[in-house]
C-alpha cells in the first residue's frame, strides 16, 4: 500500500506539472492580451505595461517565472483584480465553492444513494422504473437548464432563498440543491447497477438461505459491495462539483472559483489563469486518490492486489 501511495503521489506531481505547462502556452499563445481595451492606448503606456507583467520576457523564462511562483504558492499579482495577489483571490473565492461543492455532494448522496438502493430492491416494479425514469430525467436536464428555473420559483416567486448573490450564510443552499439534482441521478443510477451486481453474488444467495431478514442482507452485506461503482465515482463528480460549477455560480452570481477563472480568461488574467487551474488540478488528483484508497478498503479483492505489489 504504502508503495501505491508514493507512486500514485509522484505521478500526481507529474500531471500537475503538465496540466501547468499546457495552461501556461494555451493561454499565452490564445488571441488577445491582458493589456488590449477597447480604447486605444498609446504604444509607449502598452510597453510600460508589457515590462510590468514580465511580458517582456522570452516564452521560456515566462514559463519558469509561472513555474516557480506555483511551487511558492502564487504569491504575485492578479492582474484583474487590482491590489491583490493571486492566493488572496483564490482564498476569498475557494471557501465559497467548496460550501456550493460539499452541499451538493451531500445532497446528492443523500439522494442518489437510498434511490438507488430502493429501486434495486423492488426491481422491475413501478417504484424501480418511476425511480430511474426520475433519474434519467435529472441527468437529461443540465445545470444551465435547472437553475434558471430553480431561481426564478424558489428565488423570485416563493423567496425562500436568495436568487442572487452572496449575502447571508444560507446563500448555498440554492446552487447546491441544483448541483446536487444533477449529479444525485447519476448516483441513483449507479448504485442500482451495483447493488444487483451485488445481490446476484454466491454470498447473497447464502445469507437468504440462513434467513437473514431481508433488510440485514440489503443493508450489512449487498450495500458496501454496492457502493463500490458510486465510490469510484465520487473522485471525478466532487471534482466536477468543484469545477464544474462554473454555470451555476453563474446563474447565482456567486464570487466562487468558476467566476474569477471566467474572468481570467476574458481578461486574460495569465496569473490568475494559472492559479485556478492549479486548484482545480490538485482537487481531482486528491480525490481521485481518495477514491481509489476507499475503494480499497470496500473491496477486499483491491486490497490484496495492493499488498502483493507492496
Amino acid at each position: 500500500m504504502l508503495k501505491f501511495i508514493v507512486s500514485r503521489f509522484f505521478q500526481g506531481l507529474l500531471a500537475l506539472f503538465c496540466v501547468l505547462t499546457l495552461t501556461f502556452f494555451l493561454s499565452r499563445f490564445a488571441p488577445g492580451s491582458p493589456y488590449t481595451d477597447e480604447k486605444q492606448i498609446p504604444l509607449h503606456i502598452r510597453e510600460q505595461m508589457k515590462e510590468q507583467m514580465g511580458l517582456g520576457d522570452s516564452i521560456v523564462v515566462q514559463w519558469a517565472k509561472s513555474m516557480v511562483d506555483a511551487a511558492t504558492g502564487f504569491q504575485g499579482p492578479s492582474w484583474g483584480n487590482s491590489g491583490f495577489s493571486v492566493r488572496e483571490v483564490i482564498g476569498q473565492a475557494f471557501p465559497v465553492s467548496i460550501s456550493v461543492g460539499l452541499s451538493g455532494l451531500f445532497i446528492a448522496l443523500g439522494i442518489g444513494v437510498p434511490a438507488g438502493v430502493l429501486a434495486a430492491a423492488k426491481r422491475n416494479t413501478k417504484i424501480d422504473y418511476s425511480l430511474m425514469s426520475i433519474a434519467l430525467l435529472g441527468i437529461c436536464l443540465p445545470t444551465f437548464v435547472i437553475g434558471p428555473i430553480f431561481a426564478a420559483i424558489f428565488g423570485f416567486q416563493l423567496q425562500w432563498f436568495s436568487a442572487v448573490g452572496w449575502n447571508q450564510p444560507t446563500d448555498f443552499l440554492l446552487p447546491s440543491l441544483v448541483l446536487g439534482l444533477y449529479y444525485g441521478a447519476y448516483i441513483a443510477r449507479l448504485t442500482r447497477s451495483g447493488m444487483l451486481d451485488t445481490l446476484s453474488a454466491d454470498f447473497i444467495r447464502t445469507a437468504r438461505a440462513k434467513g437473514l431478514p431481508e433488510w440485514r442482507v440489503m443493508i450489512i452485506h449487498a450495500l458496501r459491495g454496492g457502493l463500490l461503482p458510486v465510490v469510484n465515482y465520487l473522485g471525478p463528480a466532487f471534482s466536477a462539483l468543484i469545477t464544474g460549477s462554473f454555470v451555476v455560480e453563474s446563474i447565482f452570481g456567486l464570487p466562487g472559483l468558476g467566476t474569477h477563472f471566467i474572468n481570467a480568461a476574458k481578461n486574460r488574467d495569465y496569473n490568475l489563469i494559472q492559479g485556478t487551474v492549479c486548484v482545480f488540478a490538485i482537487l481531482i488528483l486528491t480525490l481521485n486518490f481518495v477514491a481509489d484508497l476507499l475503494q480499497a478498503v470496500l473491496n477486499p479483492r483491491l486490497r490484496n492486489v495492493s499488498e502483493t505489489a507492496d
